[in-house]
């Protein structure tokens, strides 16, 4: 599920959903929102951050999670109570564990209740351009909001029981950008030439080159992997798999 948020004129340049909330085919908006902002809106002193969080679907806490069912998809609270008020017992082994926290594995309403919980966290936040696409947050605009929007995620998503895994964030800014902020300058700097988001590279160049020969080998793999089994289940497998090719 991919939360599309975003505010003023921004919202307006890239002609999104006033409600700014949800959107369908919610990645292709989100990488192109990105491109839009870094051709058109990053100026000097503005930067765009990448913020991942650690093992973050098993840390969000399960109290808070069924609080925002409650508070914004009431229909869902009593099935989604009955499913998490109480520890999930898993094995491993000889080993039993007490699942308290987040939402289950394979669980189909696992994404929507992780974004649920985080959506009223990122509708809060002040930098021009917001995307959120599961635990993956993306911020853009002045150094000065930005910074304090991700101090903000540090302070309140560790209430939610999230924690930034800061080596996985990314800080990308244009060259002789200052970055006059602690948190933002410990994070690994990247070119916005050099840009991805969500696996997709942003412009042409080397990391557009790189992607592009992946695909590629992953494409003769796949086809050299089909022909080892039944023409009919290699037929399913074609239609199911690679109906819509990222290539």
């Amino acid at each position: 599920m991919c939360q599309h948020v975003h505010s003023g004129s921004v919202g307006q340049l890239l002609q999104t959903n006033p409600a700014g909330s949800r959107h369908l085919r919610g990645c292709e908006a989100a990488v192109h929102s990105a491109r839009r902002f870094l051709e058109m809106l990053l100026p000097a002193d503005n930067v765009l951050v990448k913020q991942d969080f650690s093992n973050a679907f098993n840390s969000l806490h399960c109290s808070d999670m069924l609080r925002s069912v409650a508070d914004r998809a009431p229909q869902l609270l009593y099935y989604c109570h009955s499913a998490y008020w109480n520890p999930s017992v898993l094995y491993y082994g000889q080993f039993i564990i007490m699942s308290q926290e987040g939402p289950q594995q394979r669980d189909p309403l696992g994404p929507l209740l992780f974004c649920n919980t985080i959506h009223p966290l990122l509708e809060s936040l002040s930098s021009a351009l917001r995307l959120g696409y599961m635990d993956d947050v993306t911020l853009s605009g002045p150094q000065e909001t930005v910074a304090r929007d991700v101090q903000r995620i540090m302070n309140d998503g560790k209430d939610l029981g999230l924690n930034l895994n800061l080596s996985k964030c990314e800080l990308i800014v244009n060259p002789g950008c200052r970055i006059t902020d602690p948190v933002l300058s410990s994070l690994p700097q990247v070119s916005a030439a050099n840009a991805e988001l969500l696996a997709a590279p942003l412009f042409p160049g080397a990391a557009l080159a790189s992607a592009w020969s992946k695909w590629c080998d992953e494409l003769a793999r796949a086809v050299n992997r089909l022909a080892l089994i039944s023409a009919q289940d290699a037929l399913i497998l074609l239609m199911a798999s690679f109906s819509a090719p990222r290539v």
